[in-house]
This record gives structure tokens, sequence and C-alpha cells, in this order.
């Protein structure tokens, strides 16, 4: 059985006509048919109910016909991965998120370009799920996102957890309180989370903080990214629970506070292609844990 065999299957299930599967593939339909008669002899089962118009799968072809196309996927993700990791020319292309800037992603990626000067480096802001799919598609070579997922095509590295702070407008009646505040403090008001879509995001890990504490905040108002969520903090249109670097953004019309929660935290994740070894992405690991190291900032060494 050959590739070439679940092309042509998965081509007849998702058309349900012979005829249009083979206009679909570019070949005849008398080959076609063939092929498939070829393959329900191979497997030594019945695939597609003889003389059904349009076509209909048996139970054994459903089955065949979910798992084909999902191999068929993963080939794709493959040859375009190898692609990318056998690249000549010098590029390396970096997926974001956005709140890693007011962290020390810049400071990482200034230290790796000057210390590998020859390397076109380029930037793609990305969701962290975006990411994963930019990485099986060869468009980006390492992201930097937020949310944990599983994906055997990708390898991912938890670099910190990095402590989730409260924005609040200048003149809000909690930044007058001393000291950390409390989720159930934060529940009270309208909360402002980001992004609106795609999910699951960063909005949805937010939440997630408020349900583990058996928390629903009083009004959830969902916005497109986080200039957006900031934006509205400063014109008193809610609170933002955000990334603790978040302070780098500084503006005169909000006040960032601690939480008392330590376990009130979000990941920053290092992730890549399972098994690709490039130096490029060796170097740029090494890269982050000196200035990790340098800062006293506690963490996990890994290798690739």
């Amino acid at each position: 059985m050959e590739l070439r065999h679940l092309r042509y299957f998965v081509a007849v299930a998702d058309e349900k006509n012979f005829t249009r599967a083979a206009e679909r593939l570019h070949i005849a339909q008398p080959p076609l048919s063939r092929q498939i008669q070829q393959l329900e002899e191979e497997l030594g089962v019945v695939l597609i109910e003889k003389g059904s118009r349009p076509v209909r799968l048996t139970e054994a072809g459903k089955f065949f016909h979910a798992h084909a196309a999902e191999l068929l996927a993963k080939a794709s993700d493959l040859k375009a991965m190898t692609q990318r990791v056998g690249k000549i020319d010098r590029k390396f292309a970096i997926g974001f998120v956005a709140s890693t800037l007011y962290g020390l992603l810049p400071e990482i990626v200034r230290r790796f370009r000057n210390r590998y000067q020859s390397l076109e480096i380029s930037f793609h802001e990305l969701t962290t799920m975006e990411q994963l799919q930019a990485l099986k598609e060869g468009r980006i070579d390492v992201g930097f996102g937020r949310l944990k997922s599983e994906d055997p095509a990708i390898r991912r590295i938890v670099l910190r957890e990095e402590a989730l702070i409260v924005a609040l407008p200048v003149g809000h009646r909690l930044s007058a309180i001393e000291g950390p505040l409390k989720l159930s403090q934060v529940a009270q008001e309208t909360l402002l989370v980001y992004p609106k879509a795609p999910r699951p995001s960063f909005a949805d890990q937010v939440l997630a903080t408020f349900k583990e504490r058996n928390l629903v905040p009083q009004t959830v108002l969902e916005v497109r990214e986080l200039q957006i969520a900031v934006g509205l903090v400063g014109a008193g249109q809610g609170v933002a629970v955000v990334p603790q670097s978040l302070q780098g953004m500084i503006r005169t019309d909000v006040v960032y506070r601690p939480l008392d929660e330590v376990t009130a935290v979000s990941p920053i994740i290092f992730s890549a292609r399972h098994m690709d070894r490039s130096p490029e992405l060796v170097n740029m690991l090494e890269v982050i844990y000196e200035i990790y190291e340098e800062l006293g900032i506690a963490h996990v060494r890994h290798s690739l």
C-alpha cells in the first residue's frame, strides 16, 4: 500500500463520486477504479458499497478514510518540515505572541543576531496555536508562545513560568490597596481578556485561572489584542490580568499590581519541530539560558 492509494481513496470518499475524484486527481476514471479495487484486495475488506450512488463507505471504509486522511496530512507536514530543516539559505523565522516583546525576547534576539550576523532573521506575530501550524508548514523555525498543547510533530520546552499581574486604570479603587491583590477582588470587576480569536488563547488561560479557584468574573469583555485590552483599561472600561513583563508597557493611565496567588502564572514556551537539531535552534536556546542565568531567573536547562 502506497501513499497514492491513500490519496485516491480519500479523493473518492471526499467527492462521493468516481468521476469528480478522477478530475480532482487529474487521472482517468478506469485507472482510479482499478486502484481502489487493488486497495480493497490488499486490505481484504470492502471499503465502498458496491453500486452505491453517490458513493457510500462501509464501516471499514469510514475507519480507513479517517486514518488515511490523517496520514496524508502528516505526510504533507513532514515534507514541509523536512524542506525547511534542509534549507540552504541562512534564514531563520521566529514566531511570537505579542506579550513576549515586553519581556526578554528583544534582548534574546539582539544577542543572538550580534553573535550570528550572517543569519537573516524575520519575525511573525502569531498566536501559540498558529505557531504550531506554521512550524509544521515550514513557515517559521521557532515559536515563543504561552499555551501548553501537545502535538507529536512539535517539541515544546517551558522556559519559565511568568507571574500574572493586574492592569488597573489610574485612580481605580483597587490601586489604593497596599500589597498583592486577590483574584476574588479582581473577579468583581469587568475583566478584559484577549485575544478574542482564534481560540484557545491567552484569554482561556486567564479565565481558567479564575475557574481553578471557583471564581467567576462579574463581567467578561473579549477584545482582539493585547494593546486594545490595555488601552481600554486606561480608558476605565475594566481591568486585565496580564503577564508580569507587561509592566514594560509604560502608560500614564495604567498601573500594575501583583497578585497574591503564587500559582497564577503564564508559561513562556519555546517550540520547534520535533527532532530538529539545527545549529540555529541549539544556539538560540543557549543564548536564552545564558541570559536567564545572568539575570538569576529560575529555569530548568533543556537541550534539543
